[in-house]
Formats: structure tokens, sequence, C-alpha cells
């Protein structure tokens, strides 16, 4: 009886770290995002290829991605950046869009631009605005 409850035991504990494995991984491919439009750029070359999707998660979670994006509709700058707790580190304005590349130090490694790290890009627009981990990819 003894020698039964010790294997017992023992394969719980296998099945509950195995547990709290799969479920650590499933938290770490949480996509950034809650926004719509949702794209994730994939391969090894973050721009090499967009996929659109409506469940993120899904996605995220069974593929390998080098960044993502969404869209928010109004002008969702500053309670993206109050969330992020992202620093501007520079601005550009094109065509009515304007783009802040920022950094957040919630966020992983960014790539480097302008010779600056940018983890995270805004693009705010008059209708709607997007962002994008490291930066948006496949335009506005």
């Amino acid at each position: 009886m003894r020698k039964f409850s010790r294997t017992f035991f023992g394969i719980a504990a296998v099945i509950a770290c195995l547990a709290c494995a799969v479920f650590a991984y499933a938290l770490a491919r949480m996509p950034l995002f809650d926004g719509n439009g949702y794209e994730f750029s994939v391969r090894s070359s973050s721009s090499a290829q967009i996929v659109r999707t409506d469940s993120p998660y899904l996605y995220k979670l069974f593929h390998r991605v080098a960044g993502e994006s969404a869209r928010f509709s109004g002008n969702a700058f500053e309670a993206l950046r109050a969330k992020f707790r992202a620093e501007v580190v520079f601005t550009e304005e094109s065509c009515g869009v304007i783009n802040y590349y920022c950094f957040s130090p919630l966020l992983g490694k960014g790539i480097a631009l302008c010779g600056e790290e940018i983890n995270l890009h805004i693009a705010v627009g008059k209708e709607q605005t997007a962002v994008g981990s490291p930066i948006i990819f496949g335009g506005f």
C-alpha cells in the first residue's frame, strides 16, 4: 500500500508540473493587444508575410510570430501609451497620420530604428489608431 501511494503521488506531481508548464506557455502566447483587425508578421523576417486573423490567441498559440498589430477606433494613443508604460522615442507625421515610435519596458526586445531601440509603434489617424510591436508591418 505504501509503494502504491508513493507511486500515485509521484505521478500526480509530474502531471501537476506538466499542467503548470502548459498553463505558463498558454499565458506567454496571449496577444499583446485587444483591438480589431489583428495581424501577425511571421517567418524569420518580420515583414516577410502578413497574416490577418479573427482569432489571434489561437493563431499565436500554434505559430511562431515576429510581430503583431491591431486597430482601434478613434484616438487610442494615450490609453495604449499608459497601458504599456511606453516612452515616446520619436515621432513623424505623414499624410495626416502621426506615428509614435516608443519603447516599453513591458515588451520584449525591439528593433533598431534611426539608431534607437523601438518595440512599440502607434499610428494615429483621423478615425482609427493602429498599434504594433515591434512596429506596424503591412501599412496603416
